[in-house]
């Protein structure tokens, strides 16, 4: 397993990470911990998780994720691992959780402590932002719209509190997920000006049919030293390619019915086929295509992966040893000019 440095961080975290958003909906606590167990033999040092999961959100299962890593954590030497997980934003509504979710003083201590107390540890290595406080287009919706701005705490309060957590030593470090280049330069730029702690990553989604991140987060990021997190590299089991073998093969997209709308888009299924060919006359899976792809950008630090079972995640970890050649990339590259992001 490779280890990269996260940010201008300490932290060095495996170049896989594992995501755990389907403990407690799809998987039980003994599958989610043979997943963490077998992350872990594999040199996984990195687990992300988030105060909202499991997915699909509801109001019975909000918190269990973490309680379920929780359970298996307190069993570990907690200094060898990398933990991460999320505040909730306001962007999906999700009232269940403090009464509609903020990025504000009042909800982030709250988020915090719950999370701690779940997770049963004294600390998180990286406390992310999950969605902006502030209006931003997401989950398929690729223009911005001024009319939709709406109230929202500005970044530098939320700043000064992430702060006061650090200096507690309730968080190590502090990220942000699912955000735009003017965000992440926002962040960056309240950080210098107050003396106050910088993001060291970025968590948003990063795969073969979503490359929005090259075009204005990468040059940022790199000027920073903030690295991705990269999620979804499977585009929601698209490029493995079981939903062209099977439209209701088992998975998110079918067992939960408009959770999967970004990529529900027309040029989807003919630019999987593609991705598919180049990876099977290449000698291979798909999925490992796909996700050596991801890792080996240079602006990667992390893939985040998930999995339903542990079959899933062997073939997924195995993934770290693939280095795609160069006919492949620059057949990948040609499918990119024909089918630019079709799921953004």
């Amino acid at each position: 397993m490779e280890y990269r440095q996260l940010g201008d961080s300490e932290l060095r975290v495996s170049a896989l990470t594992l995501g755990t958003m389907t403990f407690g909906e799809q998987n039980s606590e003994a599958e989610a911990h043979a997943q963490l167990d077998l992350a872990v033999s594999r040199g996984v040092n990195f687990i992300d998780t988030a105060e909202m999961y499991p997915v699909a959100p509801r109001a019975e299962t909000a918190g269990r994720t973490e309680s379920y890593v929780g359970t298996w954590l307190k069993n570990q030497q907690r200094d060898k691992l990398i933990v991460a997980t999320k505040i909730t934003g306001p962007a999906r509504g999700f009232a269940w959780i403090r009464n509609g979710p903020r990025i504000n003083r009042a909800h982030i201590t709250a988020a915090i402590d719950s999370s701690l107390r779940r997770l049963q540890t004294d600390y998180v290595d990286l406390y992310q932002i999950h969605w902006p406080d502030r209006y931003v287009p997401m989950f398929g919706a690729t223009s911005y719209d001024a009319a939709q701005e709406r109230d929202s705490t500005p970044i530098a309060e939320q700043l000064q509190v992430l702060a006061e957590l650090v200096q507690a030593g309730k968080v190590r470090h502090i990220g942000v997920s699912n955000e735009t280049p003017w965000g992440v330069g926002e962040f960056v730029r309240c950080a210098a000006e107050l003396g106050l702690p910088r993001i060291v990553s970025v968590q948003n989604a990063y795969h073969l049919m979503n490359r929005t991140f090259e075009s204005g987060l990468a040059e940022v990021c790199h000027h920073a030293n903030v690295g991705l997190l990269g999620y979804s590299p499977l585009a929601f089991g698209w490029l493995t390619g079981k939903y062209i073998a099977d439209p209701h093969a088992h998975g998110r997209i079918t067992l939960f019915p408009g959770f999967g709308q970004r990529y529900a888009k027309p040029n989807v299924p003919a630019a999987t086929k593609e991705y598919m060919r180049i990876a099977l006359e290449a000698g291979l899976s798909p999925a490992t295509m796909a996700l050596a792809f991801v890792r080996t950008r240079g602006f990667t630090t992390s893939v985040i992966l998930g999995a339903t079972n542990v079959r899933q995640l062997q073939e997924n970890l195995d993934s770290t040893e693939v280095i795609l050649s160069a006919e492949v990339l620059e057949q990948i590259e040609a499918v990119h000019k024909v089918f630019p992001n079709p799921a953004p």
